[in-house]
């Protein structure tokens, strides 16, 4: 099976993660798509391979050389966003893509426009796999899988190629926060892995964003309008006014590069009571403990307002920046950099404005910078992959692991 087939294959399963299911995997859909990748991984021969009760797969291509060489690892995970719908993928090839709109679903009127997604402009001339404006495509991340398996299938297809052991892992629940929590780094038993999760062709990052998430409850006091003169508390109403209170050109549509923000996630309500959700990013560890603190602020001045107890929140710290984790061993990056070069790719090093299952796993012992998977416009019907994108971050794989595979000469 070649790169394209495995990866439009992979999008016919409906993988999409749920918040606040108490539960891993999240949905029990994940399961089903995760049973398929572990008989995969036995089809194509590789060794070890395993899955935990919680879906974690694990699984080893053995080294073919004599030398002693770092045991190095790639990762990537097999749900999708809750924000938009995965089911019933139907991906499709725009072959020879000429520059112009991409027309997803004519009946409907669903367009993807370079107007809209300049980022297309960069890819004239080559072939792109695309959703029909109904469903995400899921390149985020099953394009990382694909590249990982279809690498794993070139190196045995190869046995000139020398390389050390590499562990292979594909694990649920990145999208929520909460992929890399259940991870066995021990289990795993690498010196550095890489997680391939990113975007256009080229990118490498290892630095990310601090992230928490914030949970804010509001008690109201529902009294019948006509004597609601200072009698009523309005929890839909103090909710609306809770976010106006976060400065506009804090927000992810008003910010870009190492700009933080506040993203209200989700919001419903009513006179009786109100329930928000935010994430709270900042690349910097002060800055982004002010945000916590403010947002913290907010609820209480708005007790003082209305009264003790109407605003609650919680917040739970999700992952924190990677850079500090990664930089000590930056020759796991110096290794990428001159995998891209052998290959003819610029390596784009960037800050990741979102974060990756690599982000806590650097923090679990496990160094893990993030490369480039090749899909654009992630999480919505817009999401598209160019296939020349999907085959360089193949051949990224099978690089360095022959670099590494050469690592002590």
């Amino acid at each position: 099976m070649n790169i394209v087939d495995r990866f439009i294959k992979y999008t016919t399963f409906d993988t999409q993660s749920a918040e606040d299911a108490g539960k891993t995997p999240s949905t029990d859909k994940q399961l089903v798509f995760a049973k398929y990748l572990k008989e995969e991984l036995e089809e194509i021969g590789l060794s070890e391979v395993e899955m935990d009760e919680h879906g974690y797969i694990y699984a080893t291509l053995p080294a073919n050389t004599k030398e002693e060489v770092p045991t190095i690892g790639f990762i990537a995970h097999y749900d999708t966003s809750p924000d938009f719908s995965g089911k019933n993928v139907k991906a499709r090839i725009v072959e020879n893509y000429d520059g112009g709109d991409i027309i997803l679903d004519a009946e409907a009127g669903i367009i993807t426009s370079p107007t809209r997604f300049p980022e297309l402009k960069a890819h004239v001339g080559e072939d792109i796999i695309v959703t029909d404006g109904h469903t995400l495509l899921g390149a985020d991340d099953k394009a990382g899988i694909a590249e990982i398996v279809q690498a794993m299938v070139y190196l045995q297809e190869h046995p000139e190629i020398k390389h050390g052991k590499i562990r292979v892992a594909f694990n649920p629940d990145e999208e929520i926060g909460l992929g890399a929590h259940l991870f066995d780094v021990e289990k795993f038993g690498c010196e550095w892995a890489y997680t391939m999760d990113g975007g256009e062709i080229g990118e490498i990052e290892y630095e990310c964003f601090n992230a928490a998430a914030a949970k804010v409850e509001i008690k109201g006091a529902s009294v019948h309008t006509g004597y609601a003169k200072d009698k009523m508390i309005n929890a839909g109403r103090i909710a609306t006014e809770f976010t106006s209170l976060i400065p506009f050109n804090e927000l992810p549509e008003t910010t870009e590069g190492y700009e933080g923000f506040y993203h209200l996630l989700g919001i419903e309500g009513s006179c009786e009571s109100a329930k928000m959700s935010f994430l709270i990013r900042d690349h910097d560890r002060k800055k982004f403990d002010d945000r916590k603190d403010f947002i913290l602020d907010i609820a209480q001045q708005l007790n003082e307002k209305y009264g003790e107890g109407v605003v609650s929140v919680t917040i739970n710290d999700q992952y924190f920046n990677m850079r500090e984790k990664v930089e000590p061993v930056i020759h796991v990056i110096d290794l990428v950099i001159n995998a891209m070069a052998d290959l003819g790719i610029s390596p784009k090093v960037k800050a990741i404005r979102g974060g990756t299952d690599g982000a806590q796993l650097s923090f679990k012992g496990l160094p893990c910078p993030n490369i480039f998977a090749g899909g654009l416009n992630f999480h919505g019907p817009h999401e598209f992959l160019p296939i020349p994108n999907l085959q360089k971050a193949m051949e990224t794989v099978v690089k360095i692991s022959e670099l590494v595979g050469r690592f002590n000469d």
